[in-house]
């Protein structure tokens, strides 16, 4: 009996020094993962996306307006933070309105909207050959329909990741 429990305890312990190696203890990561993160997945902070999902890649705005908001600039701190984590990332800040008014006056706020949020990256510590904008207008709305709801989330500037500076 002492002899079959010797056993048992020697395959629990190894059972348990297996699964750790699995789950990301220094010198572990038999599954591809690194102190128990998975490069590349929304839970490594340097991964494209922990930008897109946790900090989040864009910023709303009122009716007719470019000024950020608290929460704009709440999302925006988060970028800014994580661009100065990771430095081998450039930005492209897209600048969006919605269906309401001229192509041409939306082209033109969509420009300012993207214009802030880069101004504010700048401040924030970012290199200003790091940050590019691009605007689309109404061009390229993410809800289409003649309501609130959808023209709210249509106004908006997000934050688009790319290669490095030597690109």
């Amino acid at each position: 009996m002492t002899n079959i429990l010797i056993k048992l305890s020697t395959m629990a312990v190894l059972a348990v020094g297996l699964t750790a190696c699995g789950n990301g203890f220094p010198g572990g990561g038999t599954n591809g993962t690194i102190g128990g993160i998975q490069p590349g997945s929304v839970n490594d902070p340097t991964s494209l996306a922990y930008f897109q999902q946790t900090i989040g890649d864009r910023v709303l705005f009122a009716v007719d307006q470019s000024t950020l908001s608290p929460e704009a600039t709440d999302v925006l701190n988060g970028q800014a933070n994580w661009l100065l984590q990771n430095t081998q990332y450039v930005v492209t800040i897209e600048g969006h309105a919605d269906e309401q008014g001229t192509r041409d006056y939306n082209l033109a706020l969509g420009a300012r909207r993207a214009s802030a949020v880069q101004n504010y990256m700048v401040s924030r510590g970012i290199a200003d050959n790091r940050v590019k904008t691009l605007t689309w207008g109404k061009e390229r709305p993410i809800e289409i329909c003649s309501s609130e709801d959808c023209w709210s989330k249509n106004r908006r500037a997000v934050t688009v990741v790319g290669a490095g500076l030597g690109s």
